[in-house]
Order: C-alpha cells, then structure tokens, then sequence
C-alpha cells in the first residue's frame, strides 16, 4: 500500500470512528445497555443496522486494505446518519470514484434562485456537471423557453442540443461549442465511472445521437469555461454572447453559467424576449 493510500485508510478509520460515536443507540432504536464505553453505537451495532459482517466492517475501521462498494457505503452512511458533504467524504476517503446521486434532483440553497432572478436583464441558470439544467430565471427561461417548458427529468442540455435537427437547434456555432460540451461531460465521467445514471445516459444519448458518440470516442476532456455562445431565435434571429461558469460551493459539481450579450444587437434582442416571453423559441422538432 502506498504511503497516500496508507494515510487514507487512517483518515477513514477516524472518520468512521467519529461518526459512530455521535450516534446514540436510541437514535436508531437501540437500548442504551449497560457497560458501555462510549454513548455511541458499537461496531456490531453499525454492521448490524448496516447489514454488514461485523468482521468486515471493524476491517474496515480499522483502515485495512479491502474492496468495498457503493451499495456497503451507502448502507453505512444511513446507517451513521451522514449529510451529503459527510457522505462525499466517504466515498473519497474509501476510494470510490463517486457518490451516485440522483444529479437532476438534486436540492438548491434558495439563495441561489435569488441570485439567478438579480442577474436579470442578463440569461443565468445552474447546471450540474451532466448538463442537467437545474434552476435558471426569467431571461433565461424566455430564451429557451423549449427547454424549461419540458419536465425536470427531461431537461438535460446535451440531450436535447444533440437529438434537436439542426434546423431547429438553438446553438449556431456548434462546431465549436458541441465538441467542448462533450469534452467537458468527459471530465465530469470521470469522477462517476460507478454510476448507473451517468453510464445509461451516455449509452442513451450514443445510441440517439451518432454525432454524440463521434466525440464522445474522442476521449478529450475540458474544463468549463467562457466561451462564444450564439443562438437562433426564431423572432428575432441570433443572439450573440460571452457564457460565464462559475463553480458553486454546495451542492457539489453544480455550476452557475451566466450569459453577457455581445453587442448591443443581442443585448436588445433579449430585452425583446424578455417583453415577449410566449413567443416560441424555435420549433420543438426532435429526431
């Protein structure tokens, strides 16, 4: 074992250790008992209430070498009561590429829709590292209207940008564009190689999508960025801007992208949208 690996293994021995102690027996619906050492729970009561052998599991506080998977992890973070950051821990500190979560539902602070609805007049919303779109304001839900119009587990930005004919598609420089989105999904893969929902997704959207496949075989990988986003309106043309991401502290891989016209043009012409928010975008035609 290597000395990094090693010094994970400690953390997540104390980590697990910590946790348990805090948990009372009655906050799980155990008798408190007698004798005990330590109000929290036992290591036979967490394998217990986890549905793990008690030998594995006391291995695994004690920081040794063994292969543990998503579901065991998952069993013991209910088990030990933990919020999303403690769990996210775990899985780090176990060596697991990711937390599986469900990313298209996952839960805002509501100062993040009150900043969203500030940035206006300029379009803003929040994605998650798959593109799921997760918030986003007025002037954002004026220019794509067809996309936050659709229901929340159907709003993915990719899917809909790669399945859309390219008559209908709202992106216009997508030969620049497409091949960073993909390269940044990459990287977002990455960190969630054990997770059904990110692999399905990719394999659905391969499956509809030959020109997604194409660079998703590519393997290149990038960061989010500012780049030159420009779109097609169907009443008022292009709308030329500069898009912005900025990192969001909680929850983890969200991202806020915030979209400054170019010139004056596109600047009025989404002062236009806004006044005009039924107009349709583009035609909702899909493959």
């Amino acid at each position: 074992m290597t000395t990094h690996a090693r010094a994970r293994r400690v953390e997540l021995a104390s980590f697990l250790r910590s946790r348990r102690d805090r948990i009372t027996p009655a906050a799980v619906g155990l008798p408190p008992g007698l004798r005990r050492r330590t109000p929290g729970l036992r290591r036979e009561e967490v394998a217990l209430l986890a549905g793990v052998g008690v030998t594995w599991y006391t291995w695994l506080e004690q920081g040794r070498p063994i292969n543990v998977s998503a579901q065991v992890l998952d069993a013991i973070s209910r088990t030990l009561k933990l919020d999303e950051a403690e769990r996210e821990h775990l899985y780090r500190l176990a060596d697991m590429p990711a937390v599986p979560a469900s990313d298209a539902h996952v839960a805002l602070d509501p100062e993040i829709q009150r900043i969203l609805d500030q940035l206006g007049p300029l379009p803003a919303s929040v994605y998650n590292s798959r593109y799921d779109l997760l918030a986003w304001n007025d002037a954002y839900g004026a220019l794509f209207a067809s996309m936050t119009s659709r229901p929340s587990g159907a709003r993915n930005v990719l899917w809909q940008i790669f399945v859309t004919k390219e008559c209908c598609n709202p992106v216009v420089n997508r030969q620049e564009e497409l091949p960073q989105m993909v390269a940044t999904l990459r990287a977002g893969f990455g960190r969630h190689l054990r997770d059904p929902s990110w692999t399905d997704f990719v394999r659905r959207l391969s499956a509809a999508s030959p020109e997604f496949a194409a660079m998703w075989a590519t393997h290149d990988v990038a960061r989010p960025g500012s780049r030159m986003k420009i779109f097609q309106h169907s009443a008022v043309g292009q709308v030329r801007t500069i898009s912005t991401s900025m990192a969001l502290a909680s929850p983890p891989e969200t991202r806020m992208v915030v979209y400054t016209p170019m010139d004056e043009e596109s600047r009025e012409r989404i002062a236009w949208i806004r006044a005009h928010p039924h107009v349709p975008a583009t035609p909702s035609h899909t493959h």
